[in-house]
């Protein structure tokens, strides 16, 4: 038996720092959502340009993300913490005192570059000061931290803006980046550093357009009428060519390119960087499409819908506490099984829904989906890194992260095209029917008055969304059942000799 390295100083303080940081960067990615129409009046900017507040945070931090590799082992995990937890906290006291569009489009940028490495790093470091058999639990924390902050962002921001002021959306950050500052400061040791690892311009450059530009028309496409707009047109072709030199680079640059292949060759690694992707996809995309549709179709308050989908946040941190005691004890093949499982059944209940829902209706699928969700990203995020060389951690959990943004970007931008699609064609449909032989339309009809006609629009134009709806949350189920099979590709997780001995130290 190898003898085990001795337990680390502090984890306990190390973890909730590092936690209290990644929080924090999560609940960024949609506080600011419920904020925007305030800040709309208060900026003097118009519908299209507010949501350039949200745009280019979400760029910034896609573009900054896969440098937190190369970063960390340039100049210490520990160092780049500290920068970027004091630089994320900063850049949230300039959004707070922005007063104009351009300071705080400005001020989101900077705060989404100093964000990309807040949660890759909090993984990395979960994973190094905790022993194998320690990990599980230490992905359970990491996953609640995660999904916390989009869950209870929008409820979160809805408040702070009614009752104080949206500025608030941001300076929330201040204490909770300066407690996470001194944890880090005084508790976390430094890693060792690879001084002599050269940075790849060609290939940072090349894949952050690439990415930048895959954003920028996903998040742009809707608004612009996708390819019938000259921009969505242009953003499209630069990201297609800056992707394919960017592979081509790394094909030909072998292990000095930017992005380190060798992480892909790991067969654990590339499975869980495939599924966090869909994983990723169906998470925010659900996330998306729940709140306008409770707001819009059911006149649910922002509070409201915000208490009826916080039991869904609850049931992913229950199902993750489980999750984490059992992954080194069950097959964690049957554990990511019985996640999916629950998720494609909350997605078939969702299918399901009419302009007549009680509020269980709502909170029942959420919990299913959530606790499915719990059993699949605990588990997924530990089997992922077990076989993984320590040295590839970060440029490992860098990617790990950027494949869940994407998917999530991906996601909310197809759902939310095909939502506009097919209540347009479920209009039509509906349309078709309304006619003096039908005895549900013929009164409107009859009166022939603008009020009448008015009103009979308003209630097919709900029954179309509602069909929209249905379909995209059917369609989520469909592509979560086709990503089932990739679990069969995954190697189980083994209890080693050398982790027995892990255990008994700790």
């Amino acid at each position: 038996m190898s003898t085990p390295p001795p337990p680390v100083a502090h984890r306990g303080l190390i973890t909730v720092s590092i936690m209290l940081a990644t929080i924090m960067q999560t609940l960024d990615s949609t506080i600011a959502n419920v904020a925007l129409p305030h800040m709309q009046g208060t900026l003097s900017a118009s519908s299209d340009q507010i949501t350039w507040v949200l745009t280019s945070y979400i760029v910034a931090a896609a573009i900054a993300t896969p440098a937190t590799g190369w970063l960390a082992d340039r100049f210490g995990r520990k160092n780049l913490f500290l920068l970027t937890v004091l630089g994320f906290t900063i850049t949230s006291a300039l959004c707070g005192l922005s007063g104009t569009l351009s300071e705080i489009v400005v001020a989101r940028l900077l705060q989404g570059v100093f964000g990309a490495a807040l949660v890759p790093l909090s993984q990395a470091t979960l994973l190094d000061i905790n022993p194998p058999g320690k990990q599980g639990p230490a992905m359970a924390v990491w996953g609640m931290g995660v999904m916390i902050g989009p869950i209870i962002g929008p409820t979160l921001g809805g408040w702070l803006t009614e009752d104080y002021n949206w500025r608030w959306v941001f300076y929330i950050n201040l204490p909770i980046g300066a407690v996470a500052f001194f944890g880090i400061l005084t508790f976390m040791r430094e890693t060792t550093r690879q001084v002599g690892r050269r940075f790849d311009f060609f290939g940072f450059a090349t894949l952050s357009l690439a990415i930048g530009m895959l954003q920028l028309f996903l998040d742009r496409g809707e608004q612009k009428d996708w390819f019938g707009s000259t921009e969505i047109c242009v953003e499209a072709v630069c990201a297609g060519l800056a992707a394919a030199f960017f592979l081509a680079h790394t094909a030909l640059s072998g292990h000095d390119s930017f992005f380190d292949t060798r992480i892909l060759r790991d067969r654990n690694y590339f499975t869980g960087f495939l599924v966090i992707f869909v994983t990723g996809l169906v998470l925010y995309a659900t996330r998306a499409l729940l709140p306008p549709m409770l707001q819009t179709l059911m006149d649910y308050p922002v509070i409201a819908t915000g208490l009826v989908l916080a039991p869904s946040g609850a049931g992913t941190m229950l199902a993750m506490l489980i999750a984490g005691r059992l992954v080194r004890k069950v097959d964690i093949r049957l554990l990511m099984s019985v996640g999916f499982t629950l998720t494609i059944f909350s997605l078939w209940q969702m299918s399901h829904y009419s302009l007549v829902l009680s509020e269980s209706d709502i909170v029942w699928p959420g919990i299913i989906q959530g606790i499915g969700l719990g059993f699949i990203f605990v588990p997924l995020s530990t089997v992922t890194f077990s076989t993984l060389k320590a040295d590839l951690r970060p440029a490992g959990t860098s990617m790990f992260s950027l494949s869940r943004n994407i998917g999530s970007s991906i996601g909310i931008s197809v759902v939310e095209t095909l939502l506009t699609r097919n209540t347009e064609v479920a209009h039509s449909t509906l349309a078709e029917h309304i006619s003096v032989f039908n005895p549900l339309a013929v009164s409107a009809l009859r009166l022939g008055d603008a009020s009448s006609l008015a009103a009979l629009n308003v209630e097919v134009t709900r029954q179309a969304s509602m069909i929209a709806y249905v379909d995209d949350f059917r369609f989520m189920m469909i592509l979560t059942l086709v990503t089932m099979p990739l679990i069969l590709l995954i190697r189980p997780l083994r209890l080693r000799v050398e982790e027995a001995g892990h255990l008994a130290v700790e």
